[in-house]
């Protein structure tokens, strides 16, 4: 098999020889032969390895595509298909997000003069229940607070917070907007945009640009999942010809 050095696997991809070296140090490539005098030995294996962990940065983040590699090496094929399974039901969350916010905007923006009824919204959550189910903590959803993003009511018998239908809402845009890159004033700004469902230009620049986002994000996972199935199959062709490989990969992961 053709040999390759460093600076071979760096320069496809514009990155430094370091770079390569930290990707192999962290389990993101595979462990590479060294010569006598101590330098690597890299293969196209090491290639096809570097080319899908690269692939799955703007899939799926450089730690969950970190996570995922190291998962391929560790022979936890299942483990690396459950983070690429939770990336793609984020993704999809993101946009059931979009949606729900852009119906929200539509309705305040169909009915200026309507105020949100905080007393009589049915659907209520708690601190921790709405933090749960933003997989947040609650201290990020109080320093939400304390930036004008939320602004829940108090039960009058506990002092609690209480996150009415409305405040989830902005809760939920919220999120979205942070993962977006935005800071918190912008997001205030945003927030109290819908609320009072004065002009929607700086809302609907935010919601079009996270959507491009959404849709690069889409096309990157079609992409690294090409990129990861190659990989399997580069890994899993060295093996029927050699009968070696990674260790704890057992042949029966991909079938017979």
């Amino acid at each position: 098999m053709k040999t390759l050095r460093p600076a071979d696997l760096a320069r496809e991809h514009g990155i430094s020889t370091q770079a390569v070296r930290n990707y192999e140090r962290d389990g993101f490539l595979p462990p590479a032969d060294r010569t006598p005098s101590g330098y690597r030995i890299y293969t196209e294996v090491h290639a096809v390895a570097l080319r899908t962990y690269l692939s799955l940065i703007p899939a799926h983040g450089h730690s969950a595509g970190g996570r995922i590699m190291n998962a391929v090496h560790d022979g936890g094929l299942d483990h690396a298909l459950t983070i690429i399974d939770r990336g793609h039901s984020q993704l999809l969350r993101d946009r059931e997000t979009l949606d729900a916010v852009r119906k929200a905007v539509g309705h305040l923006t169909a009915e200026p003069d309507a105020a949100p009824d905080r007393s009589a919204a049915p659907d209520t959550r708690s601190i921790g229940e709405l933090a749960h189910r933003l997989r947040v903590t609650p201290a990020t959803l109080r320093n939400w607070e304390s930036a004008g993003i939320l602004a829940p009511a108090r039960d009058p018998a506990t002092g609690y917070r209480v996150f009415r239908a409305t405040d989830i809402r902005d809760a939920e845009l919220a999120h979205l907007l942070r993962r977006g890159g935005y800071p918190l004033e912008h997001i205030s700004t945003v927030v109290h945009r819908i609320r009072t469902a004065g002009g929607t230009d700086t809302l609907s620049g935010a919601l079009a640009d996270w959507q491009r986002k959404l849709t690069a994000q889409g096309l990157a996972m079609l992409h690294s999942a090409t990129r990861l199935s190659h990989y399997l199959s580069v890994l899993d062709g060295g093996r029927g010809r050699s009968g070696g490989g990674l260790p704890g990969w057992p042949r029966a992961m991909f079938g017979p």
